[in-house]
């Protein structure tokens, strides 16, 4: 597709993975609406690139439908989804709490849904749209204490699979991208350390290449899937 001209949606947009996808595909010409829960950050991130700034959490279904309202009201259409936002919660099994393991499912899954669900009815409506979701190497093989976040990014590309499935016969490309370790707050957030030094670990830039690569593809076909892995990650 061709970017310029084109809109787009970003949920988690205010940070890390998120706000780099939007201002790559900003760079690109697109017009990009990106939503957060911090409010103050989300504004400070939305005005350093250029973007519109919606304050809502996709977990919460009003949230969802007036985010949709808003993007609609102020570009007339949407072009492209962009399902980023979520977080972990890394703990063994007989330590995980039902509130950290319903709150990331919240967030990474039924989040995605309500975001992917309302695109979908936009898209269908126009023939043509894209959803990209933001999955993870944690998507395609498991790992201890991953009950929570794990088993949030495998339902997220078991959705994917569904989607896609449904929505191909509408000109709706569904694409998941899959980053392996990538330098953002995901570490501290889930509780676990990182060097946010390491010059050989992923930045955000990188993800963000690979979402625009996938999207400027003509609209003939489709990557249905990419994952981005780090050269040669030294600890």
């Amino acid at each position: 597709m061709n970017l310029k001209g084109a809109t787009a949606l970003v949920t988690g947009g205010s940070n890390g993975i998120g706000l780099a996808i939007a201002k790559t595909l900003i760079d690109g010409g697109c017009k990009v609406a990106v939503t957060g829960r911090d409010e103050k950050r989300l504004l400070t991130a939305a005005r350093s690139i250029g973007a519109s700034p919606i304050h809502a959490d996709v977990a919460k279904e009003a949230d969802v439908l007036r985010t949709y309202k808003e993007v609609l009201q102020q570009f007339g259409h949407l072009d492209i989804l962009i399902n980023n936002a979520g977080f972990g919660v890394i703990k063994p099994l007989v330590e995980m709490d039902l509130a950290s393991f319903e709150k990331v499912f919240a967030t990474n899954v039924t989040g995605a849904m309500l975001m992917a669900r309302e695109a979908a009815k936009h898209f269908i409506e126009r023939k043509s749209g894209n959803i990209v979701n933001i999955g993870s190497t944690a998507a395609v093989r498991g790992a201890a204490k991953g009950t929570a976040y794990y088993g949030s990014k495998f339902a997220l590309r078991g959705m994917t699979e569904c989607w896609r499935a449904e929505l191909r016969q509408y000109n709706v490309r569904v694409i998941l991208v899959n980053p392996s370790e990538v330098l953002t707050d995901f570490y501290a957030t889930a509780g676990l350390p990182q060097n946010k030094e390491n010059p050989t670990k992923l930045r955000g830039e990188d993800i963000a290449h690979a979402v625009r690569a996938v999207l400027e593809m003509d609209d003939r076909g489709f990557t249905i899937e990419t994952t981005v892995f780090a050269t040669n990650p030294k600890e």
